[in-house]
């Protein structure tokens, strides 16, 4: 486990795109956890910059799902306004491809599609600029952290 302190949406967006830069190819999956507004959609922004994607990155919140094409394929999952599954989207296609990296933000919503393994990135708010940033996994291999 990592912990970081961002002071500025820059700097958030430069530690996604340092932890997409070091994430080893067994790891696809990125759950992203914290309220409203505390960064979720601008640290995936980062890592859509270290999968050299050029599209602009904003929240799928009323989509659901966007996908966008880099050196790997990146799903950006907001699964804020899923009121479970069932929803005529097949969410388990796109979280279990094993040749795109799938950042799902509001994770609790779709427990049961959660693969094995996974990097789990919590974001706390504390004020305008400043994020508190703890990264994690639960693979026991997590070496590849310290070059974070």
């Amino acid at each position: 486990m990592r912990q970081f302190t961002t002071k500025s949406s820059q700097e958030t967006i430069e530690l996604g795109k340092k932890l997409i830069e070091v994430l080893p190819k067994h790891l696809n999956v990125i759950l992203l956890n914290g309220d409203l507004s505390s960064g979720k959609t601008t640290f995936t922004k980062g890592i859509a910059l270290g999968l050299g994607i050029k599209s602009v990155v904003n929240s799928p919140t009323f989509t659901i799902l966007k996908s966008y094409e880099g050196k790997k394929k990146l799903n950006h999952l907001d699964l804020y306004r899923l009121d479970g599954l069932g929803m005529d989207f097949d969410l388990e296609e796109y979280i279990e491809d094993e040749d795109s990296i799938s950042v799902i933000e509001w994770p609790s919503q779709v427990k049961e599609l959660i693969p094995n393994l996974y990097v789990n990135v919590d974001l706390k708010w504390i004020d305008d600029n400043t994020r508190i940033i703890t990264i994690s996994t639960n693979d026991k291999s997590d070496e590849w952290m310290n070059q974070i």
